[in-house]
């Protein structure tokens, strides 16, 4: 079990999103503001994949809470004058397609969910900040991100759930968090309109 955790964090690490050039913009108030709102709108999209994703690893409380989240972000990007959660870019495109597709089986459905939620307290605690310190002029309603920035209780479920599947199901949920955690990197990219950072 001790190596299903070594494994889990040496794929967080490779793709922390706080490395990413897009948050790192975000954080130090150099990311364009219409930038801030491209992702608000593409996102949006992906957010709304996370509650299904939960009820096919088996807690249909988180996934209900989940989809009252979604809610949440929908306040956030109307508040910044963005009014349609649509996809449109590639990558972005490519993360809901994956998440939706892993959302099949209760393995890649934990591992997937993992590559985002053991990142999000930190990534949100990163854009709440910003949002406050650089973009106060745009008056975002930020309740999505203040709710998530203690939020590491998801990631524990997920993880003591991942340690009850069998080796084969174990090695499925690793490479569904990999393959989420490049995904979620690259939709970072194609918003930015930075192909330099598109990994593959």
């Amino acid at each position: 079990m001790e190596n299903l955790q070594l494994q889990l964090n040496d794929i967080i690490n490779k793709w922390n999103l706080l490395n990413h050039p897009f948050y790192k913009a975000w954080s130090e108030g150099t990311l364009p503001a219409e930038k801030l709102k491209t992702y608000a709108g593409e996102y949006g999209t992906y957010i709304n994949c996370i509650a299904d994703q939960w009820r096919t690893a088996g807690n249909e409380a988180i996934a209900a809470e989940e989809q009252m989240h979604f809610g949440l972000w929908q306040d956030f990007a109307k508040s910044i004058g963005v009014n349609s959660i649509d996809s449109t870019v590639p990558e972005v495109k490519h993360l809901v397609d994956l998440s939706k597709h892993y959302s099949n089986t209760k393995a890649t459905s934990l591992g997937a969910l993992y590559a985002f939620e053991a990142q999000q307290p930190h990534t949100t605690t990163s854009k709440l900040e910003g949002l406050r310190k650089y973009y106060s002029n745009l008056s975002a309603d930020d309740k999505y991100f203040v709710i998530h920035v203690d939020d590491v209780q998801e990631a524990e479920i997920l993880f003591d759930k991942m340690q009850q599947l069998s080796t084969a199901e174990r090695h499925q949920a690793v490479e569904a968090c990999e393959n989420a955690c490049q995904a979620l990197w690259n939709a970072l990219s194609g918003i930015m309109g930075d192909a330099d950072c598109v990994m593959n």
